[in-house]
């Protein structure tokens, strides 16, 4: 499934304002079913809608969340979604889950011009190796902190970027808030 396709538009301007959050799913259970097919977890349970507050609480207007198809983001967006003052456009991706750096990136580029406030729900080891690789710069401290705690799960970390989504490269945004359950 494409994510979006470009508007097309030509007119020259300022490069418009960009921001990608990036939720790792919460904590899931270790159970004897099929790693895709894994639930959330009872602390997971309860970290997911606190995500959620604290990423309303940032007032970033989501235009769009990409999702994993696994069961553990599926479910820790339906309980983070309730906490945000209105509800993105959701698209339920397969290719996010188990995705490799080049393939979130690829997924990025993807991203219609039209969307200027992107979610990307997903797992992990993609998506902190996605934030470190976006972040050419960050704030305060927030880079040292993501990679000091290795991006747990229900984390979540905001980049900002100018420019057109098929120009997301490494190093491209600036880390502006980095975000644990439980720091």
């Amino acid at each position: 499934m494409s994510v979006a396709t470009s508007s097309g538009g030509t007119s020259p301007g300022p490069s418009p304002s960009r921001t990608i959050v990036l939720l790792r799913h919460a904590k899931a259970e270790w159970s004897q079913s099929a790693d895709h097919e894994r639930p959330l977890a009872e602390r997971g349970r309860m970290d997911a809608p606190v995500a959620g507050r604290r990423l309303a609480e940032t007032g970033i207007a989501l235009d769009l969340a990409l999702c994993s198809t696994s069961t553990r983001t599926r479910e820790t967006w339906k309980l983070a979604v309730h906490e945000l003052p209105e509800r993105p456009r959701t698209v339920y991706e397969e290719r996010l889950y188990e995705a490799s750096l080049g393939e979130l990136i690829a997924l990025l580029n993807e991203t219609s011009d039209d969307v200027s406030n992107l979610l990307v729900i997903g797992h992990n080891p993609g998506t902190h190796a996605l934030a470190d690789a976006l972040a050419g710069e960050a704030e305060g401290d927030a880079l040292a902190r993501m990679n000091r705690s290795a991006f747990p799960t229900s984390a979540f970390a905001v980049i900002r970027f100018t420019g057109s989504w098929k120009a997301v490269e490494h190093g491209v945004g600036t880390l502006a808030e980095y975000w644990t359950p439980h720091d």
